[in-house]
């Protein structure tokens, strides 16, 4: 039995090629992995607030320190993490905006990265702290971008396998369903996504 976290991060409820690829991944790890438990954290209905000076100065504050402002204020890091540390497997719904990942989703990547908690510092550079997870990318986008001259524009895959690596979450598979907006390749877009998942 796994623990299996689902990040939604599109707007567009059940019209969602990101949601229906990111659940199909569900499906597919419930079925060898029968009797998981799914956390679904939708930031599009439940967005994470952007940084400001109140969660800043609350992060680098000692936890003895805290006040009861600063506790407020990281409460929805603190919620995040957990969530985070908790799961086996992370499933994040990542439809592509503009060659990058949806605001909503770069919020909750700020909330979870965290130094001294999900990495950390030392002489021999950065550790992350986040481990023995697996995460799958589920990507959409309305070009392909996985090969071809638009791979360059794709800002996605490699910005989340990078932020994902620091904190130490390494074991990343992407699937994609890609040409979204292409009329040849539209109509099959999800359906070989879907095939192209493996747990």
């Amino acid at each position: 039995m796994k623990k299996i976290l689902k990040i939604v991060s599109s707007p567009r409820g059940e019209n969602s090629v990101s949601i229906k690829l990111a659940d199909a991944v569900v499906d597919k790890i419930l079925t060898v992995n029968p009797g998981s438990i799914v956390v679904t954290r939708n930031l599009a209905n439940k967005p994470f607030p952007h940084l400001e000076e109140a969660q800043l100065t609350a992060f680098f504050t000692p936890a003895e320190n805290l006040s009861a402002d600063n506790k407020e204020a990281i409460k929805h890091s603190n919620d995040a993490i957990k969530e985070l540390m908790d799961a086996d497997i992370i499933v994040i719904g990542v439809p592509m905006y503009n060659f990058g990942i949806p605001s909503t989703l770069k919020a909750w990547i700020d909330h979870i990265a965290r130094a001294g908690i999900t990495f950390k510092y030392s002489a021999a550079g950065a550790e992350g702290l986040v481990k023995n997870k697996r995460a799958y990318l589920a990507i959409t986008s309305g070009a392909v971008y996985s090969e071809g001259f638009m791979k360059s524009y794709d800002f996605t895959e490699s910005y989340l396998r990078s932020v994902l690596g620091f904190i130490g979450i390494t074991d990343i598979n992407v699937v994609r369903a890609e040409g979204l907006s292409i009329p040849d390749t539209q109509a099959l877009a999800l359906e070989k996504g879907i095939e192209s998942i493996a747990v």
